[in-house]
């Protein structure tokens, strides 16, 4: 029997460093490492950057039925035991909702929702006790943000799946975690479409992602549901829970200058 872990977004940001740790051993013993992501060249020198931990480079788009069945022929082609699921693919557009080009707002939905979706339900039959799943979230899918209205929604449901499937699975030994940090310095930020939003919002401040990734999977193996990496975050989702939602909007137009 082979155990795998299988990372989404593996070519840059996150992703990327959830590959790195858990080649490293962060997640435990693995045989291999399968990296989804549609950059090909990023996921083979990922690849060359762990030759003992054999990262499986698998270049798709999983926003594609045919690379979500190609996917899952690979799964069930040999006797595999997915340990993780991180799934980490996803993208974020800042600005008013009206001035979105709507092909933009439905593939975030695609990939940020249905993309996990499709990855969980893949991944589950190969799965046991002690087998973890790890959806990137964000702070934003706790503390509604307008001016990232689609992207917010997005990480909303994922934040809610991940409770929801949590609480399915806890009684096979399977356990799932929603992790929400604020921003990182990572290709998100590269289009981040209106420029002057997101200049604004990212006086929240930054995360490192090498911190998150790691408190990420201790959180992870504890069994916890919801990890927010950083103590600010953790009260502003307090207060986003106790304030009315004028309130809280109100705070978030002072903070952000809006």
């Amino acid at each position: 029997m082979k155990h795998i872990a299988i990372v989404t977004g593996a070519s840059s940001g996150v992703g990327r460093e959830f590959v790195h740790q858990l080649a490293s051993g962060a997640g435990g013993p693995l045989d291999e490492i399968w990296a989804v992501a549609r950059r090909e060249e990023e996921l083979l020198r990922l690849a060359s950057e762990h030759p003992q931990a054999c990262v499986r480079p698998l270049p798709l788009d999983l926003t594609s039925p045919a690379s979500c069945e190609e996917l899952s022929a690979l799964l069930h082609n040999d006797e595999i035991t997915v340990q993780w699921l991180v799934n980490c693919a996803g993208f974020g557009k800042f600005g008013a909702f009206a001035d979105m080009q709507p092909n933009a707002s439905a593939d975030m939905v695609r990939l940020n929702c249905l993309a996990v979706v499709d990855m969980c339900s893949m991944c589950l039959p190969h799965m046991g006790p002690g087998s973890r799943i790890i959806n990137l979230a964000s702070i934003a899918g706790i503390v509604p943000q307008p001016y990232l209205a689609v992207y917010s929604a997005t990480k909303a449901f994922v934040y809610e799946l991940s409770r929801l499937l949590d609480e399915e699975l806890r009684q096979g030994g399977i356990r799932v975690t929603a992790v929400c940090p604020k921003f990182m310095r990572t290709g998100f930020l590269d289009e981040p479409g209106d420029d002057d939003v997101a200049r604004a919002m990212c006086r929240i401040g930054f995360q490192d992602v090498a911190v998150v990734v790691r408190r990420a999977l201790a959180t992870s193996v504890l069994g916890v549901p919801v990890c927010i990496p950083s103590l600010d975050m953790r009260m502003a989702a307090r207060a986003a829970k106790l304030l009315p939602r004028r309130a809280l909007f109100a705070l978030e137009n002072l903070l952000f200058g809006r």
